[in-house]
């Protein structure tokens, strides 16, 4: 039976991974915010980071998908910077994702299908880019650079790293708004990492599975 991290799973696309992982057979372990949680973690927090690798030392996981994320402040623009809002954006979606797959790397190494997922967003697309949501989309661009990154040093042990885009999504964050609904993003995401094959590591791909530009 495989496992899967995920962490964020108290809400939005990170509580649907879960749900939908686990009525699929798999093991899931499911990190989110405040002590009531059965695994809590704050990503940006070392302590907890460090307590959450001891906890689960040796234990293989088969999928560690980098979930957690905020948007931060909405609406920035040149004159109206908000730098404390930009670096906490900063410390979650980049900084922390590197903690967790730091210091999971033995665990997902260990496992048979060693992947590592972080979820990114279209508009951490260099190539796309349109001004909008600077600190969310610079955030998202640097977390593609890690992907990169991660990819690159892993190889050696096998190690798939994937950065994803589940699309515009009605949640908290999508909004009511958006089109897909969390159930269809995911159900799109679970088959691309489904598919997913050594030549793929490294990769920043779209819930339908095709290639997002840099």
């Amino acid at each position: 039976m495989p496992t899967a991290l995920i962490t964020g799973a108290g809400r939005g696309l990170g509580k649907e991974l879960a749900r939908q992982y686990a009525a699929d057979g798999w093991t899931v372990i499911g990190t989110e915010r405040g002590p009531k949680a059965s695994y809590p973690l704050d990503v940006t927090n070392p302590g907890q980071v460090a307590r959450l690798a001891a906890q689960l030392q040796g234990r293989p996981i088969d999928l560690l998908f980098c979930n957690a994320g905020i948007i931060g402040k909405r609406g920035m623009a040149p004159g109206s910077f908000d730098y404390e809002s930009w670096e906490e954006v900063l410390r979650v979606n980049l900084l922390g994702a590197a903690a967790v797959a730091e210091a999971l790397l033995d665990n997902v190494a260990a496992s048979e299908r060693k992947t590592i997922a972080m979820m990114s967003s279209r508009l951490g697309s260099i190539t796309e880019s349109s001004g909008m949501t600077l600190p969310y989309a610079t955030s998202k661009a640097a977390l593609n650079m890690l992907v990169k990154g991660l990819a690159a040093t892993q190889a050696s042990r096998g190690i798939i790293v994937v950065a994803l885009s589940p699309g515009w999504v009605r949640t908290d964050m999508g909004g009511e708004q958006a089109p897909l609904a969390p159930e269809t993003a995911v159900r799109g995401l679970r088959k691309v990492i489904a598919g997913l094959g050594p030549g793929d590591s490294g990769k920043f791909l779209y819930h339908d599975g095709s290639t997002i530009p840099w």
